[in-house]
């Protein structure tokens, strides 16, 4: 009788090269070769959604890992070196950053650990919740760009941040490489000193040591060697509340600094193309008009005498059109007024609530017993928050240069509007024809100061004016601005020029006048990621070499396979503080799985360091020859919870060759008391491999947990053992089998179990070695009778 309920059975289009399960809910995501995330249901494995390969973000998908809370899924990217955060609700990217080289491997661990000052620090309501206002919603009405913090989802940045209990996000890649990011997005470790590409990782919930699988290849011809580390990270748990405040921190900073530049791409938006209109048509009049008097004195002459050249008049009536200045002075009316929202509201607010945060920082630089260990620098805070004071000079200088805009074109707009309603004959109506003479005086000066031809201006921008000055501030260029404000007879800026003592106080905020708002937030960018690179680099090398051992060697025909399905295996027993490492090895033609543990403690041994475990024969009607007690391999293998092992075995008697099973291996069976004097003495200059024979070794009968998979060429296995479910995938990466592991209604599996023989009898084919193909339509046929099992199933999920 199966132990197992099969709820599920799908055949994909795409090869899946990683499966894996949500941690809270019955949900699990994909990777496939095509580039495509997805994510499938429990119930009849139906797609919930998918997130086609993108230009922008990449095509093709080596790691995936879930947030320990299940609402964010993270998957690394070969192409483009970047790891993307994605919404579990929808397929949306809320956060993405690059690394150095392509992630091979991902691990998101959650911290267990207990005490009470990280308990009074969970509990504490986030003092910046009380005394910073709320970040305002950012327009629906700009690009996909502001969709993570629109209004629809204003509590994104929280969802990002999620629980305020620490968790990490582990990355492995080639060469060595691996680093810990904090809640996801803020790194806090660098570590070096591993060989090899990163084939699996485990940080271990009480933060004292991270298992490592590497791969080492010395040439292109050798095999390569499958090797064990273990780092020791005891820095991060001895200063581990401290860690958690610092990295909640840095969280907070890095969402700030992302929405500053989604309200810096949205004030991009806002500016138009048309408010350049203006500049090119008077540098189009300059280019074709044959007289010799400059523009300014042509529109001087216009407001001071009411006439007009011919020549100013075509360009007037023929090019700008009185329909086409209205046009164009509601564009900069709409225009600077949505960009001097965006800056009061969402650039100062976002400022301000970053000074606030690095003021916190250094607060806790300074206590330097606590943090300066971990590498924190009062110093390069210092800069960080001097930084962010310059960008909001820079955001209040164009501010003002809007305010200022707003008002001259208002004026000068009026004025001429009113001159070519004239040219044209057409009424004027009396209250527009009133203008005093305050009035020519503020249009004269918008002429004298806007309209001089400027020649190397033209070399610069291809334009001899620059009448709209708002623009220059939002060019993502290193280029100096093309008209800076004028400063002279500034009394502020005088007092500065003359006190030598003023000009170097800490306390005043550095000016850049000649500098874009683009290019000041660039540079803030980089002080702070400078100011906060530093305890990645410091933590990075605390982090030390504990165990390092050579493991088997893995043949080259081997290469076929997804990297992501090959064993070993890692796993963090949280309770008892260990390290488990599954891998299976040959011995006699009979693929044995070995399990490896070790405390998480680096200091501390365990009894029973590596078993090795063979499967006797437990198929009632399998084979004649039930004396060979050696008649299974392992195939694949995962822990299912911290006392149960899944594993997919496969017959390696000839005449059955094709028969696969699903089973749990208890630990319990394996660890017992029975040879306890036979230890296994570890020598480093050995590969394991090399020693398999004197490995102890247990054979395991198992009793009832488990399933023979019927017309399936069953290969790799996921499963997560806090929902009981199980995900087995074929050798050719396409056919899916969902099973539920733990049934408690007897009944109702008996049903299925008589409903399942019959569909079996019908459709099971008379030939053992049938093809593949032959094996699809079976499973066709299997799977459209399963949908009577799975609604039933699916409304037993409802809470």
């Amino acid at each position: 009788m199966p132990a197992f309920r099969q709820v599920g059975e799908k055949q994909l289009p795409q090869e899946v090269v990683f499966m894996s399960w949500s941690p809270k809910r019955d949900l699990i995501a994909l990777a496939n070769r095509a580039g495509e995330v997805l994510l499938h249901r429990l119930a009849n494995f139906q797609r919930v959604w998918s997130l086609p390969p993108n230009e922008n973000t990449g095509k093709e998908v080596t790691a995936l890992a879930w947030r320990p809370d299940g609402k964010i899924l993270a998957f690394g990217l070969a192409d483009t070196k970047r790891i993307i955060l994605c919404d579990v609700e929808k397929p949306e990217s809320l956060h993405s950053f690059s690394v150095e080289l392509s992630i091979t491997y991902m691990h998101w661990m959650e911290v267990t650990e207990e005490s009470s000052v990280l308990t009074s620090f969970y509990n504490a309501e986030d003092e910046s919740n009380l005394l910073l206002p709320k970040l305002p919603a950012l327009p629906k009405n700009y690009s996909t760009t502001a969709k993570i913090f629109s209004e629809e989802k204003s509590d994104e940045i929280m969802k990002l941040l999620g629980d305020v209990r620490l968790n990490a996000l582990v990355l492995g890649g080639s060469s060595g490489f691996i680093e810990i990011y904090a809640y996801g997005m803020f790194k806090i470790a660098t570590v070096n000193g591993v060989a090899g590409s990163c084939r699996g990782l485990c940080l271990s919930s009480d933060l004292k040591s991270l298992s490592v699988i590497t791969e080492i290849q010395n040439s292109p011809d050798s095999e390569a060697e499958i090797m064990y580390f273990q780092l020791d990270t005891s820095l991060l748990s001895s200063y581990l509340p401290e860690v958690t405040r610092m990295a909640r921190k840095f969280t907070h900073i890095s969402t700030l600094l992302q929405y500053i530049k989604l309200s810096l791409t949205c004030m991009c938006e806002a500016w138009e193309e048309i408010l350049m209109q203006m500049d090119s048509r008077l540098t189009k009049f300059v280019q074709e008009k044959n007289t010799t008097t400059s523009v300014q004195d042509e529109f001087m002459q216009l407001l001071l005498w009411g006439k007009a050249s011919l020549e100013l008049q075509a360009l007037l009536m023929n090019q700008l059109t009185v329909k086409g200045l209205k046009k164009l002075g509601q564009s900069i009316e709409s225009s600077y007024s949505s960009i001097q929202k965006l800056v009061i509201s969402h650039l100062q607010s976002g400022s301000e609530a970053l000074l606030y945060h690095l003021s916190e920082l250094k607060g806790m630089a300074l206590w330097k017993q606590k943090y300066e260990s971990l590498g924190l620098d009062a110093s390069g805070i210092d800069e960080a928050i001097t930084a962010v004071g310059s960008f909001i000079l820079k955001a209040n200088e164009l501010l003002q240069v809007i305010d200022s805009s707003m008002k001259n074109f208002k004026a000068f707009f009026r004025w001429l509007y009113v001159a070519m309603l004239r040219m044209s004959e057409d009424h004027v109506l009396p209250e527009l024809n009133k203008m005093t003479q305050k009035d020519i005086t503020f249009v004269a000066d918008f002429l004298t100061e806007h309209f001089n031809e400027a020649p190397e201006l033209y070399n610069r921008k291809g334009k001899y004016f620059n009448v709209e000055r708002v623009g220059q501030y939002l060019k993502d260029e290193d280029d100096d601005l093309v008209s800076p404000p004028n400063t002279e007879g500034n009394q502020w800026f005088n007092f500065l020029k003359d006190s030598t003592h003023l000009k170097e106080s800490p306390l005043l905020f550095p000016y850049y006048p000649e500098k874009s708002l683009h290019f000041v937030k660039r540079q803030m960018e980089g002080v702070i990621d400078q100011c906060l690179q530093k305890p990645a680099d410091v933590i990075g090398k605390s982090v030390h070499q504990a165990v390092c051992m050579s493991l088997y060697k893995v043949s080259q025909s081997e290469d076929s396979t997804p990297q992501l399905f090959k064993l070993p295996f890692l796993w963090n027993d949280k309770t008892s503080n260990l390290h488990y490492v599954l891998f299976t090895m040959l011995e006699n033609s009979i693929s044995k799985i070995h399990i490896l543990r070790r405390h998480t403690d680096t200091s501390r041994s365990v009894s029973n360091g590596i078993l090795a475990v063979e499967f006797g024969n437990f198929l009632n009607n399998s084979i004649n020859e039930s004396s060979d007690s050696r008649c299974y391999s392992c195939l694949d293998a995962h822990f299912y919870d911290d006392e149960t092992v899944t594993v997919v075995l496969k017959e390696s008697v000839q005449q059955e060759g094709k028969e696969r099973v699903l089973a749990q291996l208890p630990l319990s069976s394996v660890y017992t008391d029975e040879d306890q004097d036979r230890k296994f003495i570890w020598d480093s200059m050995e590969r394991l491999d090399e020693r398999s024979s004197e490995i102890p070794t247990r054979t395991v009968f198992l009793e009832s947990q488990w399933r023979v998979l019927e017309n399936m060429k069953a290969q790799y296995v996921s499963v997560n053992g806090i929902r009981k479910v199980s995900c087995v995938l074929s050798s050719n990466l396409r056919h899916i089998r969902v099973f539920e592991m733990d049934v408690e209604d007897d009944g109702e599996v008996e049903e299925e179990e008589e409903e399942e023989a019959t569909q079996i009898a019908a459709g099971e084919p008379d030939e053992p070695n049938q093809p593949a193909d032959g094996q699809d339509i079976v499973c066709d046929a299997s799977t459209e009778e399963l949908p009577d099992e799975t609604e039933e199933h699916e409304t037993s999920l409802d809470p």
